[in-house]
């Protein structure tokens, strides 16, 4: 209903979806400007750092097209509308993931895919054909991961009814986050985000492997660049989990 919604105004879609591209397009800007005055950062080329983003911003796309509606679960939450949701004969999940669906989210897809393709042409990549289907491989488990922080941010929301930016922080945030090579940041960090909060297997470890780098931490396994769809998994049975956690605790509005 929301895709036949929004092609009745083609010209406004197509306009709203250019748009789109070329905002979140702004960011791929801002690290072309710091190239402008640098010719490495944190020992990254242009080009591998142009792979590491658009890894991270085509699967986070994806992630945002599929499942992105998910941020206002709270104000269905505080006002009771989510009651209609649990009545009609459909998985609660697929109806909030449906809520509003925006198909202009199909530009920041367009445009993480355009740089994706340049790194691709302009990095120098010892090609084997792992490697080759591991590009493919990391979009979709990249989506998968970052579907299941959406779905894990959204049953937060049942609990703290108003917890749409605390979501961003770890949605947009950690994909802004993962457009950057991880050896500027600290090591902490790095930890954080590799074996407490898995993003970096949406690009950074398998990316290393692709790209013929060490690891972002020393003492990963040889095998680790080929553990996303494990990653994949286990983020979303846990984010599974987190929602009919959350789910079963509604009691409606004003409990």
């Amino acid at each position: 209903m929301w895709v036949r919604s929004t092609l009745t105004y083609r010209a406004s879609f197509a306009m709203t979806a250019f748009g789109g591209l070329v905002v979140t397009g702004l960011d791929f800007v801002t690290i072309v400007l710091m190239f402008s005055r640098v010719d490495v950062l944190g020992g990254y080329s242009l080009p591998e750092v142009a792979f590491l983003y658009g890894l991270s911003a085509t699967s986070f796309g994806l992630a945002d097209l599929a499942i992105g509606s998910a941020d206002r679960l709270g104000r269905r939450v505080r006002d009771g509308t989510l009651d209609i949701l649990l009545v009609r004969p459909a998985p609660v999940l697929a109806q909030v993931a449906a809520d509003r669906f925006a198909l202009r989210r199909i530009g920041r897809v367009a445009q993480g895919s355009l740089v994706l393709g340049y790194a691709l042409i302009a990095s120098d990549i010892a090609w084997t054909p792992v490697k080759a289907l591991m590009v493919p491989g990391m979009l979709v488990c990249g989506g998968a991961i970052f579907s299941a922080v959406f779905v894990a941010g959204a049953a937060f929301q049942f609990v703290a009814q108003d917890a749409s930016e605390v979501q961003h922080a770890f949605t947009y945030g950690g994909q802004t986050l993962l457009q950057y090579p991880p050896t500027v940041f600290g090591k902490e960090l790095v930890r954080g985000v590799t074996f407490m909060f898995p993003l970096a297997f949406v690009n950074w470890v398998p990316a290393a492997y692709v790209l013929g780098r060490p690891y972002p931490l020393g003492g990963l396994p040889r095998w680790a660049a080929f553990a996303p769809p494990l990653v994949a998994v286990g983020c979303c049975a846990a984010a599974a989990l987190a929602w009919r956690a959350g789910l079963r605790s509604y009691r409606s509005t004003g409990s």
